[in-house]
């Protein structure tokens, strides 16, 4: 478990400094630019989840084969997937575009935040195309238990993405650089990604990964589809529902008033200050995703390979032995948001405003880390033997009947603000959790084909 966990946690780190970082940079700008920043991270994450059409089929199928000792059976779906992972980036691209103005109106952006919003929007759609790809090769790479090669790859993707970054948002006079302020964060983004999605195919066509690339076999075929959309389908459509519930939860915050403590506060960055400091906690909490997506991705690995080799008592055993390891983590990290919420929101963000509102919610955050690393975990595992419906009905459970309603309640209706609102998400984390758990336990996920 470890050994397949740290280079997925080493790579998860390097992507998490990243997104902290862009965030960092937005809040030496304005609160209207974190807002802005924190709208394409949400739709950056949709994306992420609507690939998953790609990249959990790669996972599970490649891990069946390799498991099963047929690795050039493996290394065919790898390289049909990384062209489905192609067409999954150019499709986004073409439904994002023309809904950029309408996502940002969504949450009641204008002015200064809507401009920078659309047009960052549009330019990070663009580098969402080689990431698809990208993602659908790291995936079957995992499968195929090779963590290594995507931690090298992400790493140098995610370092010249920050360093990028701010040379765009500061520029460089030596060379000629003018400084592009909140809208150069995007412009290194889509400079790294595309550069990290050609050093990909340069590596897997050096022969040097347990996978290799093969320009003949780029092209889907229909049985390989088939298979990948089995699995990929309703674990995509659990992320655009899951999605939909986050920019619904998004939508309402956006409308939440400031508090009185904030709004009395010198420097109030008007009708964006919610938003922005609900932006910085939740890029905090992102850290508890960090072990969680690691130790997941090992878990689905091993279940995956398991059920490959026959091996379905070590199939069960992995996925507890994976959440118990990431609950003691998800303990650590609680203790640092509740003892440490004013030093690091004021890291990461200049209007004091901002801070005010964000302290509370950060500390309330910090109450349901360990279940959320339960949710991450056994959800992952449970997709890495291709069962994917159970996790679906979970979402729509958790996020439709309490995480919405109890953030109305908490954040509107006892006028609680952010911390409020967050009651809807430790609900819907708590139960999808608890359920996951159970249907690892005696669901019969181990009989799935894929």
């Amino acid at each position: 478990m470890l050994t397949l966990a740290w280079p997925v946690l080493g790579e998860q780190v390097l992507g998490f400094g990243v997104g902290l970082f862009d965030t960092w940079l937005s809040g030496q700008i304005s609160p209207g630019a974190t807002a802005a920043v924190g709208l394409a991270a949400y739709v950056a994450w949709l994306a992420t989840m609507l690939f998953g059409v790609v990249s959990v089929g790669a996972t599970a199928i490649v891990a069946r084969h390799w498991g099963a000792g047929e690795p050039a059976l493996a290394n065919a779906v790898a390289n049909r997937v990384l062209g489905l992972g192609l067409i999954a980036g150019l499709l986004y691209y073409a439904a994002l575009y023309p809904l950029a103005p309408w996502l940002a109106r969504g949450l009641g952006m204008e002015g200064e935040s809507f401009a920078i919003a659309v047009r960052y929007l549009r330019v990070d759609g663009a580098g969402q195309i080689v990431t698809a790809m990208a993602l659908a090769g790291f995936a079957s790479l995992r499968g195929a238990g090779d963590m290594t090669t995507p931690l090298m790859l992400g790493a140098g993707m995610n370092l010249l993405n920050a360093a990028a970054s701010w040379a765009f948002v500061y520029g460089l006079e030596p060379l000629g650089l003018p400084a592009y302020g909140a809208n150069g964060i995007v412009y290194g983004t889509v400079v790294a990604r595309t550069l990290g999605g050609l050093a990909l195919l340069a590596t897997l066509a050096s022969g040097a990964t347990r996978l290799r690339l093969i320009g003949s076999e780029l092209l889907p075929d229909r049985a390989t589809t088939a298979r990948v959309l089995k699995i990929g389908l309703p674990a995509a459509f659990d992320g655009a529902i899951r999605w939909g519930g986050h920019f619904a939860f998004l939508a309402l915050i956006a409308r939440l008033p400031t508090t009185a403590t904030s709004a009395a506060v010198a420097g109030s960055g008007g009708g964006d200050v919610t938003f922005a400091a609900h932006i910085v906690a939740v890029r905090l909490e992102a850290i508890t995703y960090l072990p969680s997506v690691a130790w997941g991705a090992a878990a689905a690995t091993i279940v995956g390979q398991s059920l490959g080799a026959r091996r379905v008592r070590r199939a069960k055993h992995v996925g507890h032995v994976a959440a118990g390891q990431c609950a003691l983590l998800g303990a650590a990290i609680s203790a640092v948001f509740v003892l440490a919420a004013p030093p690091l929101v004021s890291f990461m963000h200049l209007d004091p405003a901002v801070r005010a509102e964000a302290v509370p919610a950060l500390r309330m955050l910090g109450l349901f880390q360990i279940p959320l690393t339960g949710s991450i975990v056994y959800v992952t595992a449970l997709r890495g033997a291709g069962e994917t419906r159970v996790p679906l009905i979970l979402t729509l459970a958790g996020m439709y009947a309490l995480r919405l309603p109890l953030a109305w309640v908490g954040g509107v209706w006892l006028g609680w603000g952010l911390p409020g609102a967050y009651l809807g998400m430790g609900g819907d984390v708590f139960f999808r959790a608890t359920a996951a758990g159970i249907w690892f336990r005696i669901g019969g996920w181990w009989r799935k084909e894929v």
